[in-house]
């Protein structure tokens, strides 16, 4: 039988690199995922003794990374309305600056357009298209329906449309 610390590290070697990308993606900063994946991981490694296996191990490990990112996002919005600033606003920002940052202006120009999102939507949004998860892993993931995953998914793709058709129209 596998040790808890063998457990672990088949855990942070099958899923690093996929939950960098996805807490990146959620969080328009390099720095900030590589933060949360640290968090993520300590969490992992702190509740993986009260693992049950009731759901999938990939699941289970994808609801704390998720969870553990939008508690990141909501203390960033927290903190911009004490400063008074808009968190779209900085995260925009954010992507302009990034040095890490090695896709195309569209791909910049889309990453600008998902930080305009609502959480939720944004959330099932990278999800659905980038991790290219099934409803139903998402609705595991998530706790919310199927139906209602689909129906945020088709009102995050309008919003994209939107917002890309809207930077076409001004340059």
């Amino acid at each position: 039988m596998d040790s808890l610390e063998q457990v672990f590290n088949k855990i942070v070697a099958d899923y690093s690199e996929r939950l960098f990308w996805h807490v990146r993606r959620m969080v328009n900063s390099h720095e900030d995922a590589d933060d949360l994946l640290q968090d993520i991981f300590l969490k992992i490694w702190t509740a993986l003794p009260s693992f049950r296996g009731e759901a999938q191990l990939y699941t289970w490990v994808w609801r704390i990374a998720t969870n553990e990112t939008l508690n990141h996002l909501r203390k960033e919005r927290v903190r911009a309305a004490l400063r008074m600033q808009s968190v779209d606003a900085e995260m925009e920002r954010r992507i302009e600056a990034d040095p890490y940052f090695n896709g195309t202006a569209a791909q910049r120009e889309l990453a600008k357009a998902l930080v305009r999102l609502p959480e939720k939507q944004r959330q099932v949004f990278v999800m659905r298209w980038w991790d290219e998860l099934s409803y139903e892993e998402i609705s595991a993931i998530t706790g919310t329906s199927v139906g209602a995953l689909k129906a945020s998914y088709h009102i995050a793709q309008e919003k994209v449309k939107l917002n890309l058709s809207e930077l076409d129209v001004s340059k």
